[in-house]
């Protein structure tokens, strides 16, 4: 079996904060020169996408710099839900490290925040402290997501209703922690996945990036591969 756990590449589809905004439009038509072709405009980080550690640490190694297989995962899913916004998500919260298991390289975390795309609640996604992401290097195993990344993503708004954005605590970490504990260990990092529904525990993850020079990320093509 597989399955596409990756955003649709679109005009105007969510970025985080700060980021490049996203635009695919028509430079040839059919219609005018006989052929078609596309312009995209995009960031490194758009949609859903691996990190490489020069994404936080300037002589880290990048994208290109990384062999193809290494962006071929044994993946165990690790169900988080129900979580509250911007909670933070503790070590408890993830295998011991002796459970991780032998053959598993990336942990792919279910937030519930896929069913958040689109509107600015999803910028207000649980996260993993420092100290969770330590237990996932300790292990050597990278992570995945269905939401902006590991740390707390800046809010889309100042106020907090019951519906709307929720603004971000006192208590949050600042910089990246997260971040910082696993690109520092050349450890990947996953991003924006969806489709988690309904995948078994086990499961292949192939997350083969562009081949950008020294780029410090790049969008992926995130398929899952199982057996029924």
């Amino acid at each position: 079996m597989f399955r596409d756990l990756s955003r649709p590449i679109e005009t105007g589809m969510p970025t985080y904060p700060g980021d490049p905004d996203v635009t695919l439009a028509p430079d040839a038509t059919h219609e005018t020169d006989s052929y078609g072709t596309s312009e995209l405009r995009l960031g490194t980080h758009a949609g859903t996408h691996v990190d490489a550690p020069q994404h936080k640490l300037p002589d880290g190694e990048t994208i290109d710099e990384r062999g193809v297989g290494r962006f071929a995962f044994d993946a165990r899913l690790v169900d988080l839900r129900p979580l509250e916004p911007r909670e933070p998500i503790p070590p408890e919260a993830l295998p011991d490290v002796d459970d991780f298991g032998a053959d598993v390289d990336l942990l792919v975390i279910r937030t519930g925040w896929e069913s958040h795309w689109g509107d600015d609640r999803y910028h207000d996604h649980p996260y993993l402290t420092a100290a969770a992401a330590e237990r996932c290097r300790a292990a050597g195993v990278g992570i995945g997501l269905d939401t902006f990344g590991p740390d707390p993503t800046p809010s889309a708004a100042a106020d907090t209703d019951d519906t709307g954005p929720t603004t971000a605590t006192d208590d949050e970490p600042a910089g990246t922690p997260a971040h910082d504990v696993l690109l520092g260990d050349s450890l990947p990092i996953v991003e924006n996945l969806c489709g988690l529904d309904g995948l078994p525990s086990r499961f292949r993850l192939y997350a083969f990036p562009l081949r950008l020079r020294d780029a410090d990320g790049s969008p992926v093509r995130a398929v899952a591969e199982w057996r029924e």
